[in-house]
């Protein structure tokens, strides 16, 4: 099976707890049945994406990054890849590159979606149409902070950096 055609069968059968995360759900299905290239990076319109929110063991902290071109914390992910057979594995292997923590355990159904305006890799201004998963950290892992990030590091779920109010419906759906 495609990604397309994987990430068009996991967003409708998704069924999100919000009105809203419903509207985005059928703007996500509808961006999809009109773009046969929605989930490559080369697609200017948009692109479908893969985030997560990486918890500890006890999932009493998430693991946030302080993203060099936005200058935010945020949560981990990017752009799905040719050899991604679905969104959640996209995630996973975001979240793997991305925290250096291997034995992550993803669960595989959507928790939250958002559509961001960005400057992406193609250099001219695009949508990020994100779809975000739930990820657990094995106990005692300790994250690699890589390349595509000026910082790492773990976060309470319930005392977010400043100025990441946008994080907290994000983190309250993976509790």
């Amino acid at each position: 099976m495609s990604l397309h055609r994987s990430a068009a069968s996991t967003l409708d059968s998704w069924r999100p707890a919000t009105a809203a995360q419903e509207s985005l759900r059928q703007a996500f299905l509808g961006f999809l049945a009109a773009r046969e290239d929605a989930c490559a990076r080369s697609c200017a319109a948009g692109h479908l994406t893969a985030s997560v929110v990486l918890l500890d063991h006890e999932r009493r902290h998430v693991l946030l990054t302080l993203h060099p071109r936005v200058g935010r914390w945020l949560q981990l992910g990017g752009h799905c890849e040719p050899g991604d057979a679905s969104l959640a594995d996209a995630a996973l292997r975001e979240a793997r590159e991305e925290s250096g923590i291997g034995d992550l355990r993803i669960v595989p159904e959507p928790i939250h979606l958002d559509v961001h305006p960005i400057t992406c890799s193609l250099g001219v201004p695009t949508r990020h149409f994100d779809v975000r998963f739930t990820v657990q950290a094995p106990p005692g892992a300790r994250p690699v902070r890589s390349d595509e990030s000026d910082d790492l590091r773990w976060w309470p779920v319930d005392a977010l950096p400043e100025g990441s109010d946008d994080l907290a419906e994000l983190v309250a759906a993976a509790g």
